[in-house]
């Protein structure tokens, strides 16, 4: 990795935590609707339902606020109460409000990143544009980076995009992140790098078998990037 000159951080899961709430909220839906169906039955569900709604809604907090509310209201045949609708609009709104803690050795990594100007580093996640920019204003890593993008999907086509916008051929950058679908796959499919960092847990629409390769190197603490940059 001679030649790189950018190095794009994945936001959620990565930098903070993000599933966790996310499975919180999942499960109190569960809960909710349990006199509709199993616990399993009512998780396949909302999957379905979020899956449907994706190309519509994409990704983040407020899609998945609407693909609940959608839900509960189908499986219950539209007989769920006012109060149980209220409850689960409340919960899923309450993740627009993460605290974005950044994650273990997360600070002090990007902070000596920063400081040592090898390198300049972008945020390039995909979700809502506005819970995104809050996310990172929250986590305190914002001045730490050059630009900040979201974007509604990340396949090929964005990294390609990115490349291009920020004046680089891919194998000048490295990304890092959770995901190896969405931040490891794509930027290896066109000549890049990737460090993958799998998160504890993981979002169903998120899981695709891993390989070997090269141009990924695979770490479980956030500091270990030093080791390789």
């Amino acid at each position: 990795m001679e030649n790189i000159k950018i190095l794009a951080f994945d936001a959620d899961d990565t930098l903070w935590d993000c599933q966790t709430f996310f499975d919180d909220a999942e499960n109190f839906f569960c809960e909710t609707l349990k006199n509709y169906g199993d616990y399993n039955f009512i998780k396949q569900k909302l999957f379905e339902t979020e899956s449907g709604n994706m190309e519509l809604l994409g990704y983040g907090a407020k899609a998945v606020c609407i693909s609940m509310m959608e839900c509960a209201l189908k499986i219950s045949n539209y007989q769920i109460s006012q109060q149980h609708l209220f409850n689960i609009l409340s919960k899923a709104k309450s993740l627009l409000k993460l605290p974005s803690t950044p994650l273990p050795n997360v600070k002090e990594t990007i902070q000596k990143l920063y400081e040592n100007k090898k390198y300049k580093m972008v945020v390039f996640t995909k979700g809502d544009l506005l819970d995104q920019e809050q996310k990172l204003e929250r986590s305190g890593l914002k001045n730490y980076f050059y630009k900040n993008i979201v974007v509604s999907n990340k396949s090929k086509k964005e990294f390609l995009e990115l490349c291009s916008s920020l004046k680089i051929s891919p194998n000048q950058m490295v990304m890092i992140g959770n995901s190896f679908k969405s931040d490891i796959l794509p930027i290896i499919e066109i000549g890049g790098y990737g460090i993958h960092i799998p998160f504890k847990t993981m979002w169903q629409h998120e899981y695709i078998e891993e390989f070997s390769h090269p141009n990924i190197i695979k770490i479980n603490n956030f500091s270990k990037i030093l080791e390789h940059l």
